[in-house]
């Protein structure tokens, strides 16, 4: 296997006393699903936080294409070709699903009006269409403020923005949680597209069906450490919830 796109290790983050993080440990490889997995509480949700640039972390080693890297912030994950989306979907209520697709990165209208600050909202609108269009998603008023659609609608403008903009690695926290059964396919056929493309993928799901029939490799976080490793192929849904209920000792790899 190729040497990890990026890498985690040791990782500590503590909330007001409390270590969500106690030395955590993860990988992905380019052009793989990594699902990384455990119970609630288990640190997985603030380890995607770190390793996107929302939350700093308390010690540790962040490696990124073999070297240490510091992600202070989103715009430098972003920089770094990644992308997330987030289980809270980090979206702006109040804009249209255009202007959430293209917030950070606005196109300008070509000449002396670009010049002049104006936006091109027809060309976003076009390639926000046609990005909803890959994934299977149709909405009825692509003019609407976010804060109008159905939750299952603003989770498809969150993947459609992460799927739009990745490069390296994307984060998908519960990418199809709010999702009926038909978007959801689209979600899983798209999730697959970007890994064939090369792209890295992480996986952070409670629906174990979707994490065995998606993942390339399962990493099982605990406690705030990570404790198994497997490849998916090689294990079973069982084993894998007996690593993440701590039936299984630290670290038993597969």
């Amino acid at each position: 296997m190729s040497e990890p796109l990026l890498e985690a290790s040791g990782i500590t983050k503590s909330f007001a006393g409390v270590r969500a993080l106690r030395g955590a440990d993860f990988a992905v490889h380019p052009g793989e699903v990594a699902a990384l997995v455990g119970d609630n509480g288990a640190g997985k949700s603030t380890l995607v936080k770190i390793l996107s640039g929302t939350l700093a972390p308390d010690g540790g080693e962040i490696r990124f294409e073999g070297r240490q890297v510091a992600v202070p912030n989103p715009v430098a994950a972003r920089e770094l070709g990644i992308e997330t989306v987030y289980q809270d979907l980090a979206l702006a209520p109040e804009l249209d699903p255009a202007a959430n697709l293209f917030l950070g990165r606005e196109l300008v209208r070509p000449g002396l009006l670009g010049k002049l600050g104006f936006l091109d909202k027809a060309a976003m609108r076009r390639r926000t269409n046609k990005a909803f269009a890959d994934l299977g998603i149709g909405l009825q008023d692509t003019g609407a403020m976010v804060a109008n659609l159905s939750g299952g609608q603003r989770q498809s403008v969150a993947v459609s923005r992460a799927a739009t903009w990745v490069s390296k690695v994307v984060f998908m926290d519960e990418p199809t949680a709010a999702l009926g059964v038909v978007q959801s396919a689209h979600v899983r056929d798209l999730i697959r597209r970007v890994r064939d493309s090369g792209i890295a993928v992480v996986l952070i799901s409670h629906n174990m069906p979707e994490v065995m029939e998606l993942a390339d490799r399962i990493e099982v976080l605990r406690l705030g450490v990570r404790v198994a490793r497997y490849q998916a192929a090689d294990t079973t849904m069982e084993q894998v919830i007996a690593a993440m209920t701590g039936a299984l000792g630290d670290e038993e790899v597969a």
